[in-house]
């Protein structure tokens, strides 16, 4: 069964980062507990780590102890090494068919798996019940009874059952991460998933040639105890990446997406500020989302009433000077509505309260863009260049050399 002992502390290491990859899946396995799909991966998950934990050296001893049954914890590794790659099958049918189906067939198909698995898991208690076995073995338990009448069954059954399993699985995460389409934290930690099954193709293969060999009077017990068990805990390791990689990812690569688009704001932030005279009240505690929607409304808030005085035969004179220096349509936008919104700010147009020029409608377009004006703002060589030609005559305005290639966005 498991490897030296000298490998028994790298079976806590898969067993840790299984339990944080169940951590992380179980509050959404709570919530939609009636998903499927995620009752598998919760399954297979706690399985995986069951495994780990019963098939270190140190835990053998323990179960065969108080057992008082010598080698007990075969058959009892052996069940849950088989209960797992019925949750894989299991897992893989769910993802196939989706999780609205609900046809006969999805159904007649699980239920095959079940019913399959669970009398693996039969016969290997009523091989182990006929088999004499009265020797221990914390770590070579394969190979030394691999020519013993009913231990040998109960071996070869195992590996049988775990090896039709890994290559249904791996076959079919394979084609799916081929699939076009696919988002890219999915399909890492799909390949994640098909490495992970992979290896433990190479764990079956190296378990049952140190089994062959033994009946063919040869010694390979390596592959069985020295190869195999590191190859499991890489293998397992694979695969708990390969679920939290799209949650994990996704996570994070949302809070990213809300820090930047916080920071893309602060520009226009410190802009609006300085009218306003004060700016969001800091919260140490808020989530990036609760910031970020503070930040939003407070530059909206202020800009509604200056949108009112932003002069619009200026913002349309920015816009076509914009693009006859090369601007794409919409920085050129963004460059118009900066630049309209300083001349606001700066007081150069000297409006009084209430005679605003500014329709609705450009209000309402210049508030929904100020990511874009955010942006625009942290170039002021542009935003001068566009001024400067915006308040030219207009012969000037339009017979203007474009920008430099790398200035233009």
């Amino acid at each position: 069964m498991a490897g030296g002992s000298g490998f028994s502390i790298s079976f806590w290491i898969p067993t840790a980062v299984l339990t944080v990859a169940l951590l992380i899946k179980l509050p959404t396995i709570i919530r939609l507990w009636k998903d499927p799909l995620l009752r598998a991966v919760g399954g297979l998950l706690l399985l995986a780590c069951s495994v780990f934990v019963f098939v270190a050296p140190s835990t053998i001893a323990w179960t065969n102890r108080v057992t008082g049954v010598p080698n007990i914890s075969a058959p009892w590794v052996y069940s849950l090494l088989t209960a797992f790659c019925g949750s894989c099958l299991l897992l893989i049918i769910a993802w196939r068919n989706g999780l609205s189906d609900r046809s006969a067939e999805t159904r007649r198909a699980m239920r095959w798996v079940v019913l399959g698995y669970t009398g693996v898991i039969v016969v290997l208690w009523v091989l182990f019940a006929l088999a004499d076995a009265p020797v221990e073995r914390l770590t070579d338990l394969d190979t030394y009874y691999a020519n013993t009448p009913y231990m040998r069954e109960m071996i070869v059954l195992y590996l049988l059952a775990h090896a039709v399993a890994v290559l249904i699985t791996s076959r079919l995460l394979w084609n799916w991460v081929r699939t076009d389409g696919l988002d890219a934290w999915l399909r890492w930690g799909l390949t994640f998933l098909g490495a992970g099954y992979g290896l433990n193709l190479i764990f079956d293969v190296s378990k049952s040639t140190a089994v062959v060999a033994r009946w063919t009077g040869h010694d390979l017990d390596l592959l069985s105890t020295g190869v195999a068990p590191p190859v499991a805990c890489l293998s397992a390791i694979a695969i708990a990446v390969g679920f939290i990689l799209p949650h994990v990812g996704q996570y994070l690569h949302d809070r990213w997406r809300l820090r930047l688009a916080h920071r893309e704001l602060r520009p226009l932030y410190l802009l609006t500020r300085s009218v306003a005279g004060g700016g969001v009240p800091r919260l140490p505690r808020g989530t990036a989302e609760l910031r970020l929607t503070r930040r939003e409304t407070f530059i909206r808030d202020v800009l509604l009433p200056l949108a009112r005085h932003i002069d619009g035969e200026l913002r349309g004179r920015a816009y076509e000077a914009a693009r006859v220096l090369g601007f794409p349509p919409r920085r050129a936008e963004a460059l118009a509505a900066a630049v309209a919104i300083l001349d606001v700010v700066e007081g150069s147009r000297g409006r009084p309260e209430g005679d605003g020029s500014s329709d609705d409608a450009d209000a309402t377009d210049l508030l929904q863009g100020i990511g874009a004006v955010s942006r625009e703002l942290r170039r002021p060589d542009d935003i001068d260049a566009v001024r400067a030609r915006a308040a030219a005559p207009a012969g000037v305005r339009a017979g203007g050399p474009p920008l430099s290639a790398p200035e233009v966005g």
